[in-house]
């Protein structure tokens, strides 16, 4: 039964955020200080700005849950934390609404307790255009997310198991609906491949969606009767692989997957993202402490960024890409690898050429 199946991943994936070690690899990026490039506090905007749509934070709360009683009360408390911090925030997959119209309050709550808010809705890439408007509709959607999950279909014991119909399918939902489309991975990372094809079927923007956070191989697994396919446990690319990976990919991208704490946030900011998306981290706090944790956690969040970006020198979120860089480890190999000069990255220092053309000085 579905709704059970949305019981079940929000129950693992809550014990797989207990379980987490604490290291992935944002850990392998890290900023080179300059002690001289910090700016006032007033001079400093969180907003972000990305395929004509404006946000007013570079944060969101990412697709999670819907389809069961208990799932809709996370909504509608995922929605209020939402509202009161005016973060945006997607819903989980749909699929459930369409085989059971009946749930529809569950995700439909995302709106009634955020009227104002910016709500991305949810579906997979098999979903059909009419499915994809019923969506963007129940939800007043301002864009839509189609979420493609490969690993999670293969391990899931009732998944799907042919997938050469996702490519024509988004091309065909991103050009009939009439908000912005986001792809999303739900884990295992895009490849700069993959979001070079999104670019080519006209999708708006890429959400990365990376490994460093809630597993969906080993929650699915954890659902399997043998639990034999434990072997795909941590597979795909690190949200920090995908965004070096992705280097001038020709659409805007969103960075979600192992997002831990503020730092990361603008590690994520720094390597090329438009905006940062928290699930499992999130779900976490919302578990253990109810909605006034999360806002309260949402809230210290975004003050943390604006103090980050202060001391970076970054006026906006996007005036982080010109900060100085170091890639360390296995990231720094991956880079290697894959013909990325992570060298350039420790020489941007736009923030602080800035501050040498205000005092005349010269480097």
């Amino acid at each position: 039964m579905i709704s059970q199946r949305k019981d079940d991943h929000v129950r693992l994936a809550v014990e797989q955020q207990q379980a987490l070690d604490g290291r992935n690899e944002f850990d392998e990026v890290s900023f080179v200080h300059h002690a001289l490039a910090g700016i006032d506090r007033p001079d400093v905007s969180l907003a972000t700005t990305f395929a004509g749509i404006a946000w007013q934070v570079p944060l969101y709360i990412n697709a999670m849950t819907g389809g069961s009683t208990h799932t809709g009360a996370i909504n509608r408390d995922l929605a209020i934390a939402a509202r009161e911090t005016g973060v945006p925030i997607a819903s989980g997959s749909m699929s459930a609404y369409f085989k059971d119209p009946s749930c529809a309050d569950t995700f439909r709550v995302l709106r009634q307790e955020n009227p104002d808010g910016f709500v991305m809705a949810n579906i997979n890439a098999t979903a059909s255009v009419e499915k994809a408007r019923r969506a963007i509709g129940l939800l007043e959607a301002d864009a839509l997310q189609i979420h493609i999950n490969t690993v999670q279909e293969t391990v899931m014991p009732e998944g799907d198991r042919s997938f050469s119909s996702w490519v024509p399918q988004i091309e065909r939902i991103t050009a009939a609906v009439d908000v912005p489309v986001i792809v999303k991975e739900v884990g295992f990372g895009l490849s700069r491949e993959t979001v070079l094809v999104l670019r080519n079927l006209g999708v708006r923007v890429a959400d990365l969606g990376g490994r460093g956070g809630t597993d969906f191989a080993r929650i699915e697994n954890g659902r399997r009767e043998l639990a034999d396919y434990a072997y795909l446990h941590g597979w795909g690319l690190s949200t920090a692989a995908c965004l070096l990976d992705a280097r001038d990919p020709g659409i805007p991208v969103l960075a979600s997957g192992g997002v831990r704490h503020p730092l990361d946030v603008v590690r994520a900011l720094a390597l090329g993202a438009s905006g940062v998306g928290v699930s499992g981290g999130f779900l976490r706090t919302l578990m253990d402490g109810g909605v006034t944790a999360l806002v309260a956690q949402i809230s210290t969040w975004l003050d943390q960024l604006g103090a980050l970006q202060t001391m970076l020198g970054a006026r906006t979120p996007a005036e982080l890409t010109g900060c100085d860089l170091q890639i360390h480890g296995t990231l720094r190999a991956f880079c290697a690898d894959r013909g990325i000069d992570t060298g350039r990255l420790a020489l941007r220092s736009s923030s602080f050429d800035a501050l040498h053309e205000m005092t005349g000085s010269t480097r």
